[in-house]
């Protein structure tokens, strides 16, 4: 009697083992682990969910709801501010599923991800010039998307940025009196951010390095587009000014010169 009711419990622990191991095992539907994910995403559990939908895209690549998680993982690594690993998921989505409705998105959170992680000016911009490849590459994918005219915004925000930190390079340079190296900063800008709120100072500053080099013709010229360009500047007085100094140093040299002429020839012919 006593070996029977061993040998029953053995039995019986071996059913509940047996249960508990076909519950563990029995794999969750791609439905129902989505339905779980997106219960978490809404609670705000972003890393949870994030798991989930990870467990969804390797159990489930074929699955209805593949892309759906694919974006909804880097929606998860944005809401929590992990914007270069957000960045990567999206990309995944467009290079994987490149014909997924996801697409618009997964490429404009890409771009909001690199302006996100854009640095303050005097800092490496790396980023920011990421951001603007990317807003780029959404507008000329998606040019009737309704979010083109923020894409817009954002890029000459970003433009605006870069020709900041070019307008803070020459202005150390003039400081130390390095002023040919400060025009070719004052040039960058106007050359390739020539539409940024930095154009009307860097065309000025340029002027005054050109002063300061003895460049008195350029500078002069230089100061004139500033006038016609940027009639209603606060800068216009000092352009001015700068303007009647080039032009007294323009007669002074031109008079020297003709004095060295007249004492050459008197010497040559006396």
């Amino acid at each position: 009697m006593k070996y029977a009711n061993a040998f029953a419990i053995t039995a019986f622990s071996m059913i509940l083992v047996s249960c508990s191991q076909d519950e563990v095992a029995a794999p969750r539907s791609a439905e129902a682990i989505f339905e779980n994910a997106m219960a978490k995403f809404e609670d705000e559990s972003y890393q949870e969910a994030y798991e989930e939908f990870r467990l969804l895209s390797l159990q489930y690549p074929g699955s209805a709801f593949s892309d759906d998680a694919q974006f909804l993982m880097g929606e998860c690594k944005y809401k929590r501010e992990e914007y270069i690993l957000a960045a990567y998921e999206y990309e995944v989505l467009v290079r994987t599923n490149p014909t997924s409705d996801f697409v618009p998105n997964a490429r404009f959170m890409r771009a909001m991800c690199f302006y996100q992680s854009s640095r303050v000016s005097f800092l490496d911009q790396e980023n920011t010039g990421k951001a603007i490849d990317e807003f780029q590459a959404f507008i000329e994918y998606h040019p009737t998307d309704p979010r083109v005219s923020e894409a817009e915004q954002h890029i000459s925000e970003m433009n605006a940025k870069l020709a900041k930190k070019e307008y803070e390079n020459g202005g150390i340079y003039m400081k130390m009196e390095y002023y040919r190296a400060a025009g070719i900063y004052f040039d960058l800008i106007l050359e390739k951010y020539h539409d940024s709120p930095y154009a009307e100072p860097a065309m000025f500053r340029k002027a005054e390095a050109l002063y300061n080099r003895k460049r008195y013709r350029e500078a002069g010229e230089t100061l004139n587009r500033f006038l016609e360009r940027f009639p209603e500047s606060a800068l216009v007085g000092d352009a001015r000014a700068l303007l009647a100094d080039v032009e007294k140093a323009m007669a002074e040299t031109n008079a020297s010169a003709q004095k060295a002429t007249s004492d050459s020839n008197k010497i040559t012919n006396p």
